[in-house]
Parts: C-alpha cells; sequence; structure tokens
C-alpha cells in the first residue's frame, strides 16, 4: 500500500535534529514492509495532483490552527473532500483530525478548558483505556455530518473520530513516544505558551508507558480493513 502523507506542519527544529521530521517518525511508527510512502510538504503548498497519487492518505500535525487563514488552508481543505469522495481511506493526527472535521463541516475551535500537554488516558474501542502523548489547545467542538465518536477523555471528548468506511482520526500523537516527547518538552521548557505546571507534569509523566504500537497497528488494521478493524 502506498500512503501519501500530507505534511501540514514541521517538528521544531532541536527535535527534528534528533528524530526526524513528521513524515520519518510515522515511517518508524508504522514499521511496515508492505508500505511504500510519498509526501508532500503541504504547508509549503506542495500538493499531490489529486487523490489517486496514493492509495491511502495521513495528514499530520501543525503549529497552525485549522481555523486560521493560511495560503495552504483552503487548498488542503479541497483535497480532503476530493480524497473523500474517492473512497480512499484517510488519517488525520492532532491538525490532521482537526482539520479534515472542518473540511467536512464541522467546528474547530481554541479549547476554554486550556491545553493537553504529554501522557493522557484515552478510552478508545476496540483498543480499550489507553495512553498516548498529546499537545494541543484546538479541539474538534462539532462533528461533521457523517463523523461519529470513537473515544476521547473528559478533557477531550471528541478526541477520535471515524467516518463511515473510510477516515479515522486522532486528536493526540501516537507518532510522539517519551523520547520524542521529552525532547519536545526541553525545547518548549520555556515557552510561555504553554503553563509551566502542565510542562512540570508531563515530564513526571514521561517515564510511564504509552500505546503508540498499539494504535499504530489499528491505524494500519483500518487502512487495509476500515470500519471492520474497529470492532
Amino acid at each position: 500500500m502506498k500512503l501519501g502523507i500530507l505534511q501540514c506542519g514541521h517538528a521544531p527544529d532541536p527535535v527534528a535534529q534528533i528524530h526526524g521530521d513528521f513524515t520519518l517518525m510515522f515511517k518508524r511508527l508504522f514499521d511496515r514492509p508492505d508500505f511504500s510512502y510519498e509526501y508532500w510538504d503541504v504547508e509549503h503548498m506542495d500538493f499531490p495532483k489529486g487523490p489517486e497519487d496514493a492509495d491511502a492518505w495521513l495528514l499530520t500535525g501543525s503549529k497552525h490552527g485549522a481555523y486560521e487563514d493560511h495560503p495552504f488552508i483552503k487548498p488542503l481543505e479541497a483535497l480532503i473532500r476530493d480524497i473523500h469522495a474517492s473512497g480512499r481511506r484517510m488519517l488525520g493526527i492532532c491538525f490532521g483530525h482537526q482539520i479534515i472535521a472542518k473540511a467536512l463541516g464541522g467546528t474547530v475551535e481554541k479549547y476554554a478548558g486550556g491545553w493537553a500537554v504529554g501522557r493522557q488516558a484515552y478510552d478508545i474501542p476496540p483498543l480499550g483505556h489507553i495512553h498516548l502523548n498529546a499537545w494541543h489547545q484546538d479541539q474538534v467542538t462539532r462533528l461533521p455530518e457523517g463523523a461519529e465518536v470513537l473515544g476521547g477523555n473528559d478533557f477531550c471528548t471528541n478526541a477520535a473520530l471515524v467516518y463511515d468506511d473510510s477516515i479515522l482520526t486522532i486528536q493526540p500523537h501516537p507518532e510522539l513516544g517519551p523520547a520524542i516527547i521529552a525532547d519536545y518538552l526541553k525545547a518548549r521548557a520555556n515557552d510561555p505558551a504553554y503553563p509551566a505546571d502542565l510542562i512540570a507534569r508531563a515530564k513526571d509523566e514521561n517515564d510511564k508507558p504509552t500505546d503508540d504500537k498499539r494504535f499504530a497497528d489499528l491505524m494500519a488494521a483500518f487502512l487495509e480493513q476500515g470500519r471492520e478493524a474497529l470492532i
């Protein structure tokens, strides 16, 4: 299967220098010899010709808000709608989760309850109670038509969404394992945008395991089987 990765943003330089950018993180996360990959830097207006350029698609995280006015937002939303109409399966992570919802008619907002940083617990069938790293303030606050909540938690009720047989999206970051989050925390430790108590808590929690590989396996199964993988 050829997975087209739409890179909607980039990892901070100190993180990318050690771990690579998001595209490499996802390739390592899936670790599937039967997958091939092609990348498009859509944040910088590098777009595929259309949905047919890959068998399935993944949209990465980004520092940008899905509701912000950047040159790549509208053409990316149009591409999302074209991929959805084509029947090809699609995954969205963090910003990818949000921009897919917005492109298909949902609402994304800056959440009044603040940030989620580091290891978080989620209830996501069929995996049950799992832990993944998150780094976000924006959330999907109104679902688009056809979207169903697959799982979440009290802070982020719409953390995982499924759209019929073709789209699976999630708010946290399965590609950001503990080693990567540790370097994110170093890079962002003195940034006033992030509450110091959340940074401190994330550092304290970062020696505990996360379920990155289990969720990666679920995403891969969804790309191959669709909704059957979620039963």
